[in-house]
């Protein structure tokens, strides 16, 4: 979520207002005004007990005064207050701050508080504004001073005013992130406000071109316009704006290629996002001359070549995201160990190859590591536990070898809970040992799949840094709660009886068990899994009959038992009898009307019921480490099953 930072000059503005202390009673003129926005609301969140006529305005809840009584300071965030904002506020002519956000106002913002002769700050941010926001009139000239304007996260949907800017003249922070603002960003919004030092307006519908006037903004440090649908390159007057910190374009239509020399004169900048474009070319080597850096998110575009070494002298980073662009080369040319502060890596998706880097090893910090399918090969070091604080390690789809000796290494990782080591170590048996029993902080258990509280579960250690879990590089989920809770542990070599404990994953979406060589019956525990709509148990060795009780699934949309060896009549009365008979071929005793081998009256099977004990550990066992080898993928790329697709 996008936020305002506000500038330590109103801080300090707003630290005097709260020591502001009332000398007098505030006056008939100061009390209509309020009393009239009362009046306005549909629901007074219980001002209505303190704001009462007979007694002193200065006096009243999220209301301060100066010495004189007049109310300088209207702050009403988070009091669930619903319906209109009134403009009788703006005759409140001692007004400078007004912090109505978070609550439900409707209706649109009253320009006579955008345009009043006295706020300074208003903050109407997080509420149910809708209205277009009123542009400037021809005759209005005088500048206005207003300094911070927070109109974010409402449902703002015109176009995003141009003209209003240009008396704003004093506007040091404007927040217009999370609405859906179309139209161009204004050219003249540095040029009518010189002072300006954030601009946020992420998350709306702005296209076109950035505007080169944003040379002109030399006050600006903050500029964020991510997740909109801004197109043509980076303007090289851009790079003018040499006091800038924070650079965000994330996800928009940008191309064009990182301009060496021009960068390297924004030596201020502490985070550089330009993910989710169309940039090519190579990352360039006078990236290195930026000392402040902490932040590189440079993922999902199309940018080539080696991985800079010069990165090694960024020694403030904190986070690199390089993933799923077309890098290659051997990344030990980058030296690691002078990254001491380095807690995020996210190289996923390129054509990385070599070893794995030794001087990552040094970064002992570092908390998320993410190298997965790449051509990285050789053997895991031991010195892998040197990364003590090493939460989440995904290696997935590359060539590492000897998957004893890795998991001799990662043991020593004591804080993992998250490690993805799928697609590696082919033809190698599992260990037969001990050497797996030390992994005590792997969630194994997932409780993602068996309760819809999901956010109890997630490491936030994990939520915080810019790891997200990709479909395709245009569909990414940032959230434990919108990840498609499935199950994918198909094509493996999994022996023994599908565990009845699988019906405690009640919020299962999808289950892929084929090609396995599981046998015993279906568990009638499958049944529970009321939320399932795909269910996949072909190409195994499954014995019995199908429960009736599957019929019950009602939002089962796919389901597939072929090729087993199971026995008796198809249930017939509910869901089961919307498939095609291939959903069962390769099954000889089994009869139904959906099969050319019709029941007789007095075929009967009992239903198969497996119990927890039949359940030897040696299973549970290998659906936990499914989620290892399995879910590794779903987690990592979210590439479900080819039968779930």
């Amino acid at each position: 979520m996008c936020s305002i930072t506000v500038p330590p000059v109103v801080l300090q503005l707003l630290l005097l207002l709260s020591l502001a202390s009332p000398a007098t009673s505030c006056t008939e003129e100061e009390k209509r005004p309020l009393l009239q926005f009362l009046a306005g609301l549909s629901r007074d969140g219980g001002l209505a007990v303190s704001w009462r006529d007979d007694t002193d305005c200065c006096e009243w809840e999220g209301i301060t005064c100066n010495g004189d009584g007049a109310v300088t300071e209207l702050s009403l965030a988070s009091k669930g207050l619903e319906g209109h904002i009134t403009p009788f506020l703006a005759n409140l002519t001692s007004l400078l701050c007004v912090d109505l956000s978070h609550n439900s106002f409707s209706g649109g913002l009253p320009p006579e508080l955008m345009f009043s002769t006295s706020i300074i700050v208003l903050n109407v941010s997080f509420n149910q504004l809708y209205e277009a926001l009123h542009e400037l009139q021809p005759s209005v000239t005088t500048s206005r001073p207003l300094q911070v304007l927070n109109i974010s996260s409402k449902q703002f949907s015109s176009e995003f005013p141009s003209a209003t800017w240009k008396v704003m003249k004093n506007l040091i922070a404007l927040n217009a992130s999370n609405n859906s603002f179309t139209g161009h960003v204004p050219s003249s919004i540095c040029l009518g406000s010189p002072s300006l030092s954030l601009l946020d307006l992420c998350y709306n519908k702005l296209s076109g071109d950035i505007p080169t006037t944003f040379g002109n903004c030399s006050k600006l440090k903050v500029l964020k316009a991510g997740h909109n649908n801004l197109s043509g390159i980076l303007p090289v007057e851009i790079f003018r704006a040499t006091s800038l910190e924070y650079l965000s374009f994330p996800n928009n239509g940008l191309q064009g290629e990182l301009d060496g020399a021009h960068i390297v004169k924004l030596s201020n900048l502490a985070t550089l996002d330009l993910g989710g474009n169309h940039f090519t070319g190579n990352i360039p080597q006078s990236i290195g001359q930026l000392k402040r850096l902490r932040e590189l998110h440079l993922g999902c575009n199309n940018i080539s070549g080696e991985v800079p070494s010069a990165l090694s002298n960024c020694t403030h980073l904190i986070s690199i995201v390089l993933n799923l662009n077309n890098f290659s080369g051997d990344l030990s040319k980058v030296n690691f160990s002078t990254l001491n502060s380095l807690k995020s890596l996210d190289l996923m998706g390129n054509t990385l190859s070599g070893i794995f880097p030794e001087s990552i090893y040094t970064c002992s910090n570092l908390t998320a590591l993410r190298l997965s399918t790449n051509h990285f090969h050789g053997e895991i070091s031991s010195r892998i536990g040197n990364l003590k604080h090493l939460s989440f390690l995904s290696l997935a789809d590359n060539s590492f070898t000897n998957i004893t000796q890795a998991f001799h290494a990662l043991k020593r990782c004591r804080n993992i809970s998250a490690l993805l080591i799928g697609g590696n170590f082919m033809n190698e048996a599992m260990p037969q040992d001990e050497t797996i029993d030390s992994f005590q902080n792997l969630q194994m258990q997932m409780p993602m799949l068996k309760s819809n509280k999901t956010g109890i579960y997630l490491d936030p250690i994990l939520l915080d840094l810019d790891l997200p879990i990709y479909q395709a590089p245009s569909l990414q989920y940032r959230i434990g709660s919108a990840w498609p809770k499935g199950l994918n542990l198909g094509q493996n070599k999994f022996t023994g009886v599908i565990p009845s404990e699988i019906g405690q994953l009640k919020e299962l979406l999808y289950l892929n068990l084929s090609f396995n060589n599981l046998y015993g019956g279906i568990p009638q525990s499958i049944c529970n899994l009321m939320n399932l709509q795909g269910l996949d148990l072909s190409n195994n060795h499954l014995t019995g009959a199908i429960p009736a009780a599957l019929e019950n699934l009602n939002f089962l949309s796919q389901f597939n038992v072929s090729n087993n060896d199971l026995e008796g009549p198809i249930p017939t009365s509910g869901q089961l009898s919307t498939f095609q008979n291939s959903s069962f071929d390769g099954n000889p005793k089994l009869c139904g009307p959906m099969l050319m081998h019709h029941c007789g009256s007095v075929e009967a099977a009992p239903v198969s019921i497996i119990s927890a004990k039949q359940c030897s550990n040696e299973v549970i066992f290998a659906i936990s480490f499914g989620v290892f080898f399995g879910v590794g993928v779903l987690y990592d790329q979210l590439v479900l099953s080819r039968y779930f697709g």
